[in-house]
């Protein structure tokens, strides 16, 4: 294993050892404290751009599932098709792995996707670091090569600039048929729009499994001319201030005078919100774990999230008609919006989970439930 050292923007070096890919690279330095789930984190399209530093040390030890396709076309295991971080940063690289669902090991799968990776990093260190000062731009530099990437900075507002939505969102429109033996008496038989944002696979399955068709069109497509019964934005990486052309279809959307279902997670939140009238800003560390303590306003129920995003929702630039829905327990912040009388609704975590904790997946249950009672 070659030296490789992780420079942040302030100055600040971690030197540790490669085991990805051999090549310098730069990108946003984040972390996830979730103790599982690196295949999916990796998959995730809501970290490109990004160096991902995972807080538990052990990674690697299980290896990494088929990364082939399944039903309708998507991942088996994965969140995607691809690996989005530029990079991944872990405490202890385990080379040896065991689980009777792993095909090869988290390295060789890193190397076949041209990602760099560094072990041996005091990642406890690192976190205090991003923490304290916030997230910030980092670069890795792999020693005795030369810097193979070109964009390599140390400009934290360079990752704010760039439209991450347009680099992971699909290119055409493409439809999903419900698997009729997955259906049960309770699913629906309707036909969503669902805006591809950077859309983890596990959204697509869990509204296909209630019997929804699902037509999933790009981030910037004017999808009112289509025929649906639902509205579906989803998840993606970046500021919701580079969305400007959902935005504009998405408010186009809640101006018509026939009123349909619509439900946002993630970035599919702030966008909502934005095109409601609200304002979004940047978290200093944003929130990436599965232990993420929501309550759902009005109430004293709580539920525990799986979350990955670095933007939230101001929620007292919220119009008249519109309120909270979810606050989180830690920081006190939007964790999700609805309307006061039309069937609008949206988290800022992540009912799919995929990986982490489903508790709050009754969300597809009360999109199906509007649905259903929308004509």
């Amino acid at each position: 294993m070659r030296e490789a050292t992780l420079i942040l923007e302030d100055g600040s070096c971690f030197k540790g050892r490669s085991f990805g890919y051999e090549c310098e690279t730069s990108g946003e330095v984040v972390f996830n404290t979730a103790m599982t789930g690196y295949p999916e984190s990796l998959t995730d399209p809501s970290y490109a751009g990004q160096i991902l530093v995972t807080t538990f040390p052990l990674i690697g030890n299980y290896g990494v599932p088929d990364t082939g396709l399944g039903a309708n076309g998507l991942p088996l295991f994965m969140e995607s098709d691809k690996i989005h971080p530029k990079a991944l940063i872990v405490a202890d690289y385990s080379e040896t792995y065991s689980h009777w669902n792993a095909k090869e090991s988290l390295a060789s799968w890193l190397k076949r996707e041209n990602i760099p990776a560094i072990t041996g990093i005091d990642t406890r260190r690192l976190t205090k670091v991003l923490r304290e000062h916030g997230v910030m731009m980092g670069k890795i530099v792999i020693s005795g090569l030369q810097c193979c990437d070109g964009t390599a900075t140390s400009k934290a507002e360079d990752y704010g600039s760039v439209n991450w939505v347009e680099k992971v969102s699909c290119k055409e429109v493409i439809t999903y048929k419900a698997d009729s033996s997955l259906l049960t008496p309770h699913s629906t038989h309707k036909r969503v729009v669902l805006v591809d944002c950077g859309v983890k696979a596990n959204i697509i399955r869990c509204l296909l499994n209630r019997g929804i068709e699902v037509i999933r069109v790009p981030w910037d497509y004017d999808f009112n001319e289509l025929e649906f019964d639902g509205l579906f934005l989803a998840n993606g990486p970046g500021d919701p201030e580079q969305c400007t052309k959902t935005v504009e279809h998405i408010r186009t959307f809640l101006n018509n005078k026939e009123i349909k279902p619509c439900m946002g997670i993630c970035l599919g939140n702030q966008l909502l919100a934005k095109a409601a009238g609200a304002k979004t800003y940047k978290l200093k560390y944003g929130h990436r774990s599965h232990n993420q303590p929501v309550r759902k306003v009005g109430t004293n129920q709580c539920f525990i999230t799986s979350q990955n995003h670095g933007f939230a929702v101001d929620d007292t630039t919220l119009p008249a008609d519109w309120e909270p829905l979810f606050i989180n327990m830690n920081d006190g912040s939007n964790e999700g919006i609805r309307h006061k009388k039309n069937p609008w609704m949206s988290a800022q975590f992540h009912p799919e989970a995929c990986s982490g904790p489903v508790d709050t997946e009754f969300m597809f249950d009360e999109f199906v439930r509007m649905l259903n009672e929308t004509r």
